[in-house]
């Protein structure tokens, strides 16, 4: 179930207490002033034009406080609305030019010249209202007597009754006169709701409110509204911006009650809900529940975005405003912190959606600005010249700084700090101090900023890296070529190692077990360096071109290659050579027509009887198939192991004399007796094997 968040009104209940508010009747808009003042209201509202701050021609009025105080509006008795009442308070700003001279006397003997000081002062004060989804501004003329200014004292008060606003609103307040002497005045206000209002019997809309629950669960916030089934109701919500109007993103019209659920990326500070009912003339009450919420924060961050306009401006878009500070700073090409520029570019208060200026004389691609916020001290950064000019420059910034006698010190900007030209420093701006002077007297470098005092150069450092760099590269490259070549040549002899032992088994079919057997060492091999060729795996090649005419073949290129011919004997192996060696002028008659062992008898006996076997030939007979002594006394004059027992010196039989670690080779028979020892277990087992008549082939162990 979702963990309760906070439970709230329609409006904001943030009042602690219950106000009891004064009554205005009728629909009327008045303004009232202080004793000794004159007011006007204009009669509908204007057209909010702040227009630009001009010079004062001498005494005028100017607002410069402003007081809001809630009221009810009512139509009948209980029929009202929430009102916000704004007192402006007026002070003199400026000071009646004093004549000189022979004008004082003109003056005094023109009595007309004295009018200004008995006339009236006056002033057109305008006042800015928004809460959304509404804006007013209204108009009021106000007259003081010029005999009770007083430059730079307050004269009094004008109060206007009164701005409708929506329970639990946030209403914002601009007042500034026409024409403007100075900066407007600005409030910002969250209005109460039916819970800190003492106002249930006098409006409607809190007669049945609605009840917003906010909750979270996960990543996900429940927006669940308890409302009857048959009430109808309106929905949105909005971005709430101090700069600039509201932005509307998400509108309904609904019948409760209902759950909308909202995705935590779906948060920004600024998001608002505003709630009312499907009614004519209703109150509609908004809440902003995530100003506060560092995800809300986080996601504003993530959303923002920094953007290049023309004429080095930019421009930072977001949903909401940023509370953030802007600076510029040099981004070094090797990587490594933006170093800030402050304080010779000092830092600007950030205003979202409008377009700055960025105080440089030329930009560069290191250049980039960057956003610091009060929140979690997040940051935002855009080197915004990289897309235009092109990646970063490997420059050295300098810093040029005016002293007194026109004397002047020039500092490269690095990591560690401002670094002197004509220094001992160990740094590479010291390094190439001479030479960084005499390019920023040549006019090789460029100016990004300057003013009396200082200036900014970007001075370019690639010559100076060619040259240092040169014979490096060069050592690079003969460390390369003699790493390939060393490479290249180890591959050769892994690979040569790899294919140089190839291995030909030879034996005789005698059943479907045994060569099962014969199939699970030749697979077993061919997981080591070796190349396995076994007539199990070319009956095709056997069958078109026969048993002999295929061992010929695959015996020559496997002694071509310096590889080894493997004599597996089993009973029916030594039976065969026992008759060709008894009959040697008739060679045995194949047992099959895939049987190569018998076909090559006629070759591989000849090899035996004239020498030629050692280092060409290995035998080997399976453990508890064979004795070691029935294997004919003519293939003992090379090397015979029984296997799985013997798999280590048969292993290093097969390889190069130079691979024969023993640690290497009990490795990998231990690999091939657990993929031999399951067919050796499965032929044993075979109830009825005509091998196991007592005819002494088999081990007695």
């Amino acid at each position: 179930m979702p963990v309760p968040w906070f439970l709230l009104s329609l409006a904001l209940g943030r009042s602690p207490m219950v106000l009891s508010l004064e009554r205005l009747e009728g629909p009327q808009d008045t303004a009232r002033c202080s004793p000794g003042l004159s007011c006007h209201l204009w009669d509908g509202d204007v057209l909010c034009l702040p227009g630009s701050i001009v010079s004062a021609p001498g005494p005028v009025l100017v607002p410069t406080r402003l007081q809001t105080e809630l009221v009810l509006r009512c139509y009948q008795e209980t029929d009202c609305d929430l009102c916000v009442r704004v007192a402006i308070h007026l002070a003199v700003h400026g000071h009646w030019e004093e004549p000189k001279g022979e004008e004082k006397f003109q003056r005094a003997a023109d009595s007309e010249l004295e009018e200004p000081r008995n006339a009236f002062l006056q002033a057109q004060v305008v006042l800015s209202f928004q809460a959304y989804p509404t804006a007013r501004c209204v108009l009021l003329e106000v007259q003081v007597p010029a005999a009770l200014v007083q430059p730079g004292q307050s004269v009094g008060s004008v109060v206007f009754d009164c701005f409708e606003a929506a329970l639990g609103a946030e209403v914002r307040i601009w007042s500034y006169t026409q024409p403007r002497y100075q900066k407007e005045l600005n409030l910002t206000q969250h209005l109460p709701d039916c819970k800190g209002l003492e106002v249930r019997d006098s409006i409607q809309s809190c007669w049945a409110l609605p009840w917003l629950n906010v909750s979270a669960d996960g990543d996900d916030v429940h927006l669940v509204l308890d409302v009857s089934e048959e009430q109808r109701f309106g929905l949105s919500l909005y971005w709430n911006q101090v700069q600039g109007p509201t932005k509307p993103w998400w509108h309904r019209n609904l019948t409760g009650p209902q759950t909308i659920t909202l995705n935590h990326t779906d948060l920004f500070p600024c998001l608002c809900i505003q709630v009312w009912p499907l009614e004519p003339d209703s109150v509609r009450t908004s809440i902003c529940p995530f100003r506060e919420d560092p995800r809300a924060h986080r996601n504003l961050w993530h959303a923002a975005r920094l953007q290049l306009l023309p004429q080095r401006g930019w421009r930072i878009d977001a949903p909401c405003s940023l509370p953030a500070e802007a600076t510029l700073c040099w981004q070094a090409l090797g990587g490594g912190p933006c170093q800030s520029l402050v304080p010779l570019l000092p830092r600007v208060n950030v205003t979202i959606n409008k377009a700055l200026e960025l105080p440089l004389l030329n930009v560069h691609p290191n250049l980039c600005v960057q956003q610091v916020s009060s929140w979690e001290k997040l940051q935002l950064q855009k080197c915004l010249w990289v897309d235009s000019l092109g990646p970063l420059k490997d420059d050295m910034l300098l810093v040029e700084t005016q002293g007194p006698h026109d004397n002047r010190s020039v500092c490269a900007l690095e990591p560690s700090g401002c670094t002197p030209l004509l220094s001992m420093a160990s740094t590479r701006a010291a390094r190439l101090g001479d030479q960084l002077l005499q390019d920023l007297q040549s006019g090789q470098c460029l100016l990004l900023w300057d003013d009396d005092l200082r200036a900014l150069w970007a001075c370019p450092m690639d010559k100076y890296v060619h040259q240092r760099w040169a014979l490096v590269w060069l050592a690079c490259l003969l460390f390369a070529a003699v790493l390939f070549l060393l490479l290249l040549f180890k591959k050769d002899r892994v690979k040569a190692a790899a294919r140089s032992r190839a291995a030909l088994l030879l034996y005789s079919a005698e059943d479907s077990g045994f060569e099962r057997l014969v199939g699970a060492l030749a697979s077993a091999l061919c997981q080591l360096p070796l190349r396995v060729a076994v007539d199990l795996w070319s009956r095709l090649e056997l069958s078109t071109q026969g048993p002999l005419a295929w061992f010929h073949a695959q015996r020559r290129q496997t002694l071509q290659e310096g590889g080894v011919v493997v004599l597996l004997f089993s009973p029916g192996a030594v039976a065969l050579c026992q008759e060709w060696l008894q009959d040697g002028a008739r060679a045995p008659a194949p047992q099959g027509p895939h049987d190569a062992f018998a076909a090559s008898l006629s070759c591989v006996l000849p090899d035996f009887l004239q020498g030629r076997a050692p280092g060409r030939y290995v035998g080997a007979y399976f453990d508890g198939l064979l004795h070691s002594e029935a294997v004919p006394a003519l293939f003992r004059s090379v090397p015979v192991f029984s296997l799985p027992s013997q798999l280590p010196g048969f292993l290093g039989a097969l390889h190069e004399p130079g691979d024969t670690r023993p640690g290497l080779l009990g490795e990998r028979a231990r690999q091939v007796s657990q993929a031999l020892q399951p067919a050796l277990d499965q032929l044993l087992q075979v109830p009825g094997d005509p091998r196991d008549s007592g005819d002494g082939t088999r081990d007695g162990t």
